[in-house]
């Protein structure tokens, strides 16, 4: 048995740091979405568990155990075996949840191939904090240390530009730039998904922007590039970066703009996509 899974961007659309725990992690307040960009994951059936790593960005991505894939496949049985393989099209250490979407979609694919119960959201907390919200297609609100997951509805329908500078930025790094880690937490949400919903998410923020700005201010050079685009809705840094992204007008723009971008800037990962929900599930 061969089984196929797809392993979509996260994006966070926004992420407000609201404090720390009593042991040091810090509490977010995050709107995520997931994108139909992403890295895919194939499992099969073979007496041993190992891991094989193909695609644009394989190189330099661990095979072995301390992969988040095969932590995430010897968490969910440290007996069976599989032949896993990974396609790395998602650039490493970029704020979109590549790792932790690899895992889950592991997990998702490995449930399946081995007839396993999903873990628990305490379970996968403990492996990754971002895993949890990677399970779901929905437009979800994640809360705590990632734990706290509120399913909302199917994302509304938007283009998206994702842009990368090819810098991996360390998320300990940005948090510890962090000023004030006690801030507000996002505001009500309105109730209807349209134009509104877009004027109350400009007035939310990404808390971790200025410092990886601070840290790579190439950040800053690619959100001007999206910012200063008739084509854009809102532009943001997604998680610690450094990728950011652009909620476009239309596909179109969104293609134009990707042209534009990848042909003055033709060393950043560039990537146009749509908000995804029936391609995940």
């Amino acid at each position: 048995m061969t089984i196929k899974t797809f392993a979509p961007a996260k994006v966070n659309l926004s992420l407000h740091v609201t404090g720390m725990t009593a042991n040091g992690y810090h509490q977010l307040d995050s709107m995520v979405v997931m994108v139909d960009v992403g890295d895919h994951i194939t499992v099969q059936e073979a007496d041993d568990l190992t891991l094989t790593v193909r695609g644009p960005f394989a190189e330099g991505v661990p095979s072995d155990g301390s992969n988040l894939v095969m932590r995430a496949a010897r968490m969910l049985s440290d007996t069976r075996g599989a032949q896993i393989t990974l396609e790395k099209n998602l650039p490493p250490a970029s704020g979109i949840g590549g790792g932790s979407s690899d895992a889950a979609a592991t997990i998702r694919a490995l449930s399946r191939l081995w007839d396993m119960p999903m873990p628990s959201v305490r379970d996968l907390s403990v492996l990754g904090a971002d895993i949890p919200v990677c399970m779901s297609p929905f437009l979800t609100r994640m809360q705590g240390i990632g734990d706290k997951l509120d399913p909302i509805c199917a994302p509304p329908e938007f283009s998206v530009l994702l842009v990368n500078p090819r810098v991996e930025v360390s998320t300990p790094a940005v948090f510890n730039a962090l000023k004030n880690k006690n801030n507000s937490p996002m505001s009500v949400m309105p109730d209807l998904m349209g134009a509104h919903w877009l004027d109350w998410l400009r007035d939310q923020r990404n808390d971790l922007q200025a410092p990886a700005i601070e840290l790579e201010p190439v950040i800053a050079d690619v959100l001007t590039c999206l910012e200063a685009d008739e084509g854009t809705l809102l532009a943001r840094m997604s998680g610690s970066g450094a990728t950011c992204f652009a909620i476009m007008k239309h596909a179109d723009d969104a293609k134009r703009l990707a042209h534009d971008i990848q042909s003055k800037h033709p060393k950043w990962w560039v990537a146009k996509g749509h908000t995804c929900f029936q391609s995940f599930i």
